[in-house]
């Protein structure tokens, strides 16, 4: 028995109706056509990279559960359908870190991105900022930085909870693009940022009241050596989250707002992105606010 999408989706021209369960959704061909992307990826770089056996082998494991999922329906495939793309997306962000340097040979695009912000500024951004800079406000903004992840999540959990099924596989395509478009962008122009291009030119370390380096090193660690400044998948990211609270009410809207505007200002104060990083996770937001229900139209047909 499928389950009815009740409500429109967030694309807004879209009507409710009963989601096929036999047949690959939007979001499932997101995924796979980025998977294929991934598998050339390995089969060109493969002396280039140990792993590439057991990346191979990971792939292919994905796409067979997700089309085994999708022939054999079920209440276990229906959870696994509206929620795998949370594993598929980290396990999509560690590879990044073994594509990048077998891919660009340890070529990275740090200096050019401080240059174009010192070339608009006439300053670093993460140097000047160091004029207000306070351990409260580091504590905070770490704070905010640190919770992007539960942040994004949240609006799927609240309109699953609703039971608003069509808003929720809408908002897990929009996002799921949303990250994936971000990894290629990192492929293309990597980056690990100012904090260690130029870290010999701060004058001041980074200091919080409480838990500011626990969280940080958490972060680290999570993170590993990412090259994952451009484009800002935490502006990206933040921003369709805060623009999809709306459909669950001002309650929501005004509280992601504040959230939003303080996460793009954390992601420079502590010296996590360069202004350039800022303006295309902002663009590439746009597009997709813009361009995603066209989109999720198109990949909603039969035979697409």
């Amino acid at each position: 028995m499928n389950r009815p999408a009740v409500s429109p989706t967030l694309g807004g021209e879209l009507q409710g109706r009963f989601w096929p369960k036999d047949r690959l959704w939007p979001l499932d061909k997101v995924m796979l056509a980025y998977f294929g992307f991934a598998l050339v990826i390995i089969l060109v770089w493969w002396r280039s990279l140990p792993e590439a056996p057991p990346l191979l082998a990971l792939h292919l494991a994905g796409t067979a559960l997700l089309l085994a999922a999708v022939r054999y329906p079920g209440p276990v495939s229906w959870w696994f359908r509206n929620w795998y793309a949370i594993l598929y997306i980290a396990f999509c962000y560690k590879e990044m870190q073994i594509f990048i340097p077998a891919v660009r040979h340890g070529q990275d695009a740090d200096q050019w991105l401080a240059d174009l912000d010192y070339s608009f500024w006439h300053a670093n951004p993460t140097v000047w900022l160091e004029r207000i800079q306070t351990p409260l406000l580091t504590e905070y903004l770490q704070v905010v930085y640190t919770l992007f992840v539960p942040v994004v999540l949240l609006i799927a959990l609240l309109l699953w909870k609703e039971r608003r099924f069509a808003d929720f596989q809408y908002y897990a395509f929009l996002i799921t693009l949303g990250f994936l478009v971000s990894y290629v962008g990192y492929l293309l122009v990597p980056a690990r940022g100012p904090r260690f291009l130029l870290r010999h030119l701060q004058h001041v370390p980074l200091q919080g009241l409480w838990f500011f380096h626990a969280m940080q090193g958490g972060l680290d660690r999570l993170e590993s050596i990412a090259y994952d400044c451009f484009p800002s998948g935490h502006t990206e990211l933040t921003l369709l989250a805060w623009w999809t609270s709306r459909r669950l009410g001002p309650s929501l809207f005004w509280p992601y707002f504040a959230y939003t505007s303080s996460i793009i200002f954390a992601t420079v104060y502590l010296r996590y992105h360069y202004t350039i990083d800022i303006l295309a996770g902002v663009a590439v937001a746009a597009f997709l606010f813009f361009a995603g229900p066209a989109l999720y139209r198109k990949l909603n047909q039969k035979g697409v």
